[in-house]
C-alpha cells in the first residue's frame, strides 16, 4: 500500500516538474526567440553575403580510330608499327595527369588571374588553394577507367568554364608535341638503321666486284698462257649446270678466252657505282622514301575525344543558402534553450 502511494506521488511530482519546466521556458520565450533570431540572422548574412562558388566539369575519352588516322599515313609502307587509339590516349592521359602540366597552368594562367595583393601570399599557400579548387580524376575507374573529368571551382563562372576547357586543350597540345617528338625519334632511328644497311650492302658489293676482278685477272693469265683467245666452251655445249657455273665463275673462267675476260675486266674496273647490281637496295631505298614522307604533324587528328566540354554554370554549388539558414535556426533555438535552462537553474539556487 505504501509503495503504491509513493509511486503515485512520484508520478504527480514528475508531472508537476514537467509542467513547471514548460512554464519556465515559456516565461523565457523572448530569450529563446532572440537567440534563434540572432544566430539565424548571422547564418543568413553569411549565406546571402558570401560570394557564390561555381563548379564546372569537362570530360574526356579515348579518340576513335579515324581521329588518329593521320598519324598512320605511310607508316605501314615504311614498315613502322601503326598507332592505336589506346596508345595515343595513353600519351594524352599521362600529360593530363602530370604534375608538370598542372604547375604550368598554375604559373601561366592561375597566378596572373590573381590580384596583386593575392599574389603576394606565399606560393605554397597559393598552390594548396589552387589544388583544392582544381582536380583531374576518373569518377568511375572500375566500370569506365578511361573516362576522366577535369573539375574546377571558382567565384567567376565564365573563368572556371574557360579554365577547364583550356586545361584539356593544353594537355592535348603537350601530347601532340610528344607524339611528334616520338615519331621523329622513331623515324630517325629507323632511317639510321636503313642507311647503315645500304652502306653495308654497298661495301659488300664493292668487295664482290674486287673479288671478281681478282679472279678474272688470274683467269686472263691462264688464258694467255694456254693461248685461249676465244671461248673454248659455249653454254650450249655444257653437259650440266655445274659445268656452266665453273665456266662462268669458277676454275674454268680462263676457257672463256682472253678477249672476253679483258672486256669484262675493263667494264668492272671502270664501274664507279654498284647500286644497280644490289638486289636488296631498291627495296630499302623505297622504305627510306616513305620515311621521308611520313607526316609527323598531320592535320585533322585528335589525341582525345572531348566528351563533355565545360559550360558556363548558372547555379552555384556553395554556399547552400537554405541549408545554412536551417542550421542557423536549429543552432539558434538550441542555444536559446540552453541559456534558458541555465537561467532557470541559477534562479532556483538563489531562491
Amino acid at each position: 500500500m505504501n509503495q503504491s502511494i509513493t509511486a503515485e506521488q512520484s508520478d504527480s511530482s514528475d508531472e508537476i516538474d514537467l509542467v513547471e519546466l514548460v512554464k519556465q521556458l515559456w516565461l523565457q520565450k523572448w530569450l529563446i526567440a532572440g537567440c534563434t533570431l540572432l544566430i539565424a540572422g548571422i547564418a543568413a548574412a553569411y549565406a546571402f553575403l558570401t560570394a557564390p562558388v561555381y563548379q564546372v566539369t569537362a570530360g574526356v575519352m579515348p579518340p576513335s580510330l579515324s581521329d588518329i588516322s593521320g598519324y598512320n599515313l605511310g607508316r605501314s609502307e615504311a614498315k613502322l608499327t601503326e598507332f592505336t587509339p589506346e596508345g595515343v590516349y595513353a600519351v594524352y592521359k599521362r600529360n593530363l595527369l602530370s604534375g608538370s602540366l598542372k604547375r604550368q597552368f598554375f604559373d601561366e594562367i592561375y597566378l596572373p588571374s590573381l590580384s596583386a595583393e593575392e599574389q603576394s601570399a606565399p606560393k605554397d599557400i597559393l598552390w594548396k588553394h589552387f589544388n583544392s579548387d582544381f582536380s583531374v580524376q576518373a569518377p568511375d575507374i572500375k566500370n569506365n577507367p578511361d573516362y576522366y573529368v577535369v573539375t574546377v571551382e571558382g567565384k567567376q563562372p565564365e573563368i572556371v568554364a574557360d579554365w577547364a576547357n583550356r586545361y584539356v586543350q593544353m594537355a592535348a597540345e603537350k601530347s601532340e608535341n610528344a607524339m611528334r617528338t616520338n615519331q621523329l625519334t622513331e623515324i630517325g632511328t629507323k632511317a639510321q638503321s636503313l642507311s647503315r644497311q645500304v652502306d653495308a650492302l654497298r661495301v659488300t658489293a664493292e668487295n664482290r666486284r674486287n673479288d671478281r676482278i681478282a679472279r678474272l685477272q688470274e683467269a686472263l693469265v691462264v688464258a694467255n698462257a694456254v693461248g685461249y683467245d676465244a671461248p673454248q666452251v659455249t653454254p650450249a655445249k655444257t653437259s650440266s649446270g655445274g659445268e656452266l657455273a665453273e665456266f662462268m665463275d669458277g676454275n674454268l673462267i680462263y676457257m672463256r678466252g682472253a678477249k672476253a675476260i679483258n672486256a669484262e675486266l675493263a667494264v668492272l674496273e671502270k664501274r664507279t657505282n654498284d647500286d644497280p647490281f644490289i638486289d636488296e637496295l631498291r627495296s630499302i631505298q623505297n622504305q627510306m622514301d616513305f620515311l621521308r614522307k611520313v607526316d609527323v604533324n598531320p592535320d585533322n587528328v585528335s589525341v582525345f575525344t572531348f566528351d563533355s566540354p565545360a559550360l558556363v554554370p548558372e547555379t552555384p554549388v556553395a554556399p547552400k543558402k537554405m541549408l545554412i539558414l536551417a542550421l542557423g535556426i536549429i543552432l539558434g533555438g538550441g542555444v536559446g534553450l540552453l541559456l534558458a535552462f541555465i537561467r532557470m537553474l541559477f534562479f532556483r539556487r538563489v531562491d
